[in-house]
C-alpha cells in the first residue's frame, strides 16, 4: 500500500501543480496589465510559423483520402460521393488532429525550451525579483495566442485539404466540379461545424498550458530543458488523442 502511494504522489503533485498554473492563467486573462504585443508575437510564431507545414499536410491528407477512399467506392459506383467523405473527415476528425499534433511538436517544444531556457538561467526569478508575475508576463500571452491561432490554422488546413481532394476527383477520377462542392458542403451539418472549431481550441488550451507548464517546472541545466520539450510534446500529444476520444461520442450522439 506504501509503494502505491508513493508510486501516486509524484503524478497527483504533477496534476496539482498543473491545474495551479492553469487557473493562475485563466485568471490573467482578465486581469491587468495585458501584454498585447506578447499575444501578438506569440501569434505570429505560432500561426505564421507554422502555416506552411500545415498547409502541405492539409492538401497532402485530402489527397490521399481521396485516392485511398475511390478505389474503395469504385466497388459500388459512388465515385461521386468523394467529396461528402473528404469534407466530413477533415472538418470533423483529420483537420483538427493533424493541425493540433504539428503545432503541439513545433510550439509546445518551443514553448517548453524557451521557458525553460529562463528558468534555468534565473531570468523567470529575476522577474519575480522585479514584481512582475510570469504567469502573466509569458504563461497567459502564449495561451491567449495558440487559442486564437490554432482553430484558424485548422479552418485553413481542412480548406487546403478539400483543394487536394478535388484535385484528385477533377484530374483523376472526372468528377464534375460543381459536383464535388456541392456535395462536400451539402453534407456537413450545423454540429459537424462546432465539432471542428471546439476541437482545436482545446487542443490549443492544452498545448499552450502543458508547454508553459514543463517549461516552468525545469531543472537539472541544459539536460533539464531536453527533457522538459521532450515531456511537453508527449502529453501535449497524447492529450490531444485523450480529448477527441472524449469529444467524439458527444457529437455522435447528437
Amino acid at each position: 500500500m506504501n509503494r502505491l502511494l508513493d508510486f501516486l504522489k509524484q503524478p497527483i503533485e504533477t496534476f496539482q501543480d498543473f491545474l495551479l498554473l492553469s487557473g493562475r492563467a485563466f485568471r490573467n486573462v482578465f486581469r491587468k496589465p495585458h501584454y498585447y504585443d506578447d499575444v501578438l508575437l506569440q501569434m505570429d510564431t505560432i500561426g505564421a510559423g507554422s502555416l506552411f507545414i500545415v498547409c502541405l499536410i492539409g492538401f497532402f491528407s485530402g489527397v490521399v483520402m481521396a485516392l485511398q477512399m475511390s478505389r474503395a467506392l469504385a466497388q459500388y459506383g459512388a465515385q461521386g460521393q468523394i467529396g461528402k467523405i473528404v469534407s466530413i473527415t477533415l472538418v470533423r476528425e483529420l483537420g483538427p488532429v493533424l493541425t493540433a499534433l504539428l503545432v503541439a511538436g513545433r510550439n509546445a517544444s518551443g514553448i517548453a525550451s524557451e521557458l525553460g531556457s529562463m528558468r534555468v538561467t534565473e531570468q523567470i526569478d529575476a522577474m519575480r525579483a522585479l514584481g512582475t508575475d510570469p504567469i502573466q508576463k509569458l504563461v497567459t500571452p502564449r495561451l491567449i495566442a495558440t487559442a486564437i491561432v490554432l482553430p484558424l490554422l485548422t479552418i485553413i488546413a481542412d480548406a487546403i485539404g478539400l483543394i487536394g481532394g478535388y484535385f484528385i476527383a477533377a484530374t483523376m477520377l472526372s468528377i464534375p466540379r460543381a459536383q464535388y462542392w456541392t456535395s462536400a458542403w451539402q453534407i456537413l451539418e450545423y454540429n459537424d461545424l462546432v465539432q471542428g472549431l471546439l476541437k482545436p481550441f482545446l487542443f490549443a488550451i492544452v498545448i499552450a498550458l502543458v508547454g508553459c507548464y514543463y517549461g516552468m517546472h525545469t531543472s537539472g541545466g541544459t539536460q533539464g530543458v531536453g527533457r522538459a520539450t521532450t515531456k511537453a510534446v508527449v502529453v501535449s500529444s497524447v492529450w490531444i488523442f485523450v480529448i477527441t476520444s472524449m469529444l467524439d461520442p458527444l457529437f455522435v450522439n447528437l
